[in-house]
């Protein structure tokens, strides 16, 4: 297996200069809380400091980042770009429906030229015109992508159409694999990259998320059949957005990138088997987890070739 495929070494980031947990999102997404001890204001202030600091971290470990400024009072969200674009070997872009409205507004043109003037871009797929019938994909927020075996773990949600989801593996060569998942209480987990993060030689997910054992079953067989070890999360640790990592390509080889809420709700063992493989980048996010997401939802990975 090629670390490479799996493990980009750039990402897109948002700073947020108005940054809010977004109200119309709550309805489906349960990660999502409150701080009623911070003004409005503040949590803008705080956000906007946490993008800042995180940026940096990533930066330290010999991460290229691509930092975009938002200044909007309309998107508050955009610091979740992965959901809107992805990037592919071989110089593919796709752009994504969203199940919001007040999400479609985070699709940015400078982002998508600033790809096509960095790397080498072929194409743009264009998929979000399927807003208007009602079908939905938020990028790799509904998906987790395992670029080298070319499969597509989806947990299903009203942000996971399976007719979108099916054009889109169509398009990009990926085999669909397809779950239902649910939290603790029962509520279905809105995005699959809460539940799941697939790096070159580990993958941490939540198995007792998905609902019908004969797919965890399956689902753990394919994984280890891949060749990764599997690290078991509990429904407390997904809460904790444990399974919201990405794997990257620092300066020193491999890094982790997760929150460090999520990285304090490992346990001794799971860490040190996690740290046999890649280095723990933590970043401390606590306002920017108000709104359901984390470090994951953060970065926008760019799978693309580098110009000269």
């Amino acid at each position: 297996m090629s670390f490479f495929v799996q493990t980009p070494r750039s990402v897109v980031m948002i700073r947020p200069h108005h940054f809010s947990p977004n109200a119309d999102t709550a309805k489906d997404n349960a990660f999502q809380s409150e701080d009623a001890a911070r003004t409005a204001k503040a949590i803008a202030a705080d956000a906007y400091a946490e993008v800042t600091q995180a940026a940096a971290t990533l930066e330290a470990a010999g991460v290229t980042v691509h930092l975009f400024e938002d200044e909007s009072v309309t998107s508050p969200d955009s610091v979740f770009p992965n959901n809107w674009f992805s990037t592919h070997a071989g110089g593919h872009v796709a752009i994504y429906p969203m199940f919001s409205p007040s999400r479609r507004k985070e699709r940015r043109a400078d982002v998508v030229e600033m790809l096509k003037r960095k790397y080498r871009v072929q194409d743009v797929i264009d998929y979000s015109g399927l807003e208007y019938d009602g079908v939905y994909l938020e990028g790799t927020g509904a998906m987790v992508l395992d670029h080298a075996e070319r499969v597509a773990y989806a947990a299903r949600s009203n942000r996971c159409n399976d007719m979108s989801l099916e054009r889109f593996c169509t398009h990009f060569n990926f085999e669909p694999i397809v779950f239902d998942a649910a939290d603790a209480a029962g509520r279905p987990i809105y995005h699959t990259n809460v539940l799941m993060c697939i790096g070159s030689e580990v993958c941490l997910i939540g198995l007792e998320t998905i609902q019908n054992v004969t797919r965890r079953k399956e689902i753990r067989e394919r994984l280890e059949g891949s060749g990764r070890t599997i690290v078991d999360l509990s429904h407390r640790q997904i809460g904790a957005f444990t399974g919201n990592a990405i794997e990257l390509q620092g300066r020193d080889g491999r890094v982790l990138a997760m929150s460090t809420r999520a990285l304090r709700a490992l346990d001794t063992q799971q860490r040190q088997l996690l740290e046999r493989s890649v280095q723990i980048v933590a970043l401390d996010v606590p306002t920017i987890e108000l709104a359901g997401g984390s470090v994951r939802c953060m970065l926008a990975s760019v799978h693309l070739s580098r110009r000269p």
